[in-house]
């Protein structure tokens, strides 16, 4: 429910941020992954059923394949999924997303933050979403160890906030969740975790 009132808000405010979900790796009948119930596929079926919105952009930029939210959209057209991950991570067992972009082990900033950024602009202006679902995951950061990526903690800020300024400038409303991340050290995951929030806030403040 906290993903669906997210996406709620996020239409009114244009943007709005959950400081959990993007548990992406649920299926209708079993879970994975860390994850039991899929909260976006969930909350973007509510609002396409109920007519709040026509279109959506599933984002999924968590470092792991968005295979649940694949496969339990695969038969809505009104819902677009679209997942950049590591393509040699987990799940080995790879569901279809409308689009799926596999990047090569250990990326670093710009070369990922310039397929994050295409990938989006393109995706925009084809699918014209009435709504985009962030997952901003932070397991891309280079010493998580689940995530086999190199990208900085800078390069996780340039990402969020480069995301939500695409949407912004076209008046796209968007819903972010924090997705994935591991680390024994709590506080500095918080932290992390804390970046796409940080990002949204200065954002609406320079608005």
């Amino acid at each position: 429910m906290g993903t669906l009132m997210t996406a709620q808000l996020a239409l009114q405010q244009g943007i709005a941020c959950h400081l959990a979900g993007g548990t992406h790796h649920a299926h209708y009948d079993f879970g994975s992954g860390f994850c039991i119930f899929n909260d976006q596929a969930f909350a973007v079926r509510q609002l396409l059923d109920r007519g709040v919105v026509k279109k959506a952009l599933m984002f999924d930029c968590d470092v792991h394949q968005g295979d649940g939210t694949a496969a339990m959209l695969a038969d809505e057209p009104r819902a677009f999924t679209c997942s950049i991950h590591c393509e040699k991570n987990f799940p080995v067992r790879k569901m279809k997303s409308d689009l799926d972009v596999g990047l090569p082990l250990g990326m670093t900033d710009q070369d990922y933050l310039d397929t994050v950024f295409e990938t989006l602009e393109q995706l925009l202006d084809w699918v014209q979403p009435d709504l985009v679902f962030y997952d901003a995951g932070v397991d891309i950061f280079q010493h998580d160890p689940l995530g086999r990526l190199h990208i900085s903690e800078q390069g996780i800020a340039d990402r969020d906030r480069g995301v939500l300024a695409r949407c912004r400038q076209r008046n796209v409303p968007v819903a972010t969740v924090i997705g994935g991340g591991y680390d024994d050290d709590r506080d500095a995951l918080a932290q992390r975790h804390a970046i796409v929030i940080e990002q949204a806030f200065e954002l609406k403040v320079e608005s």
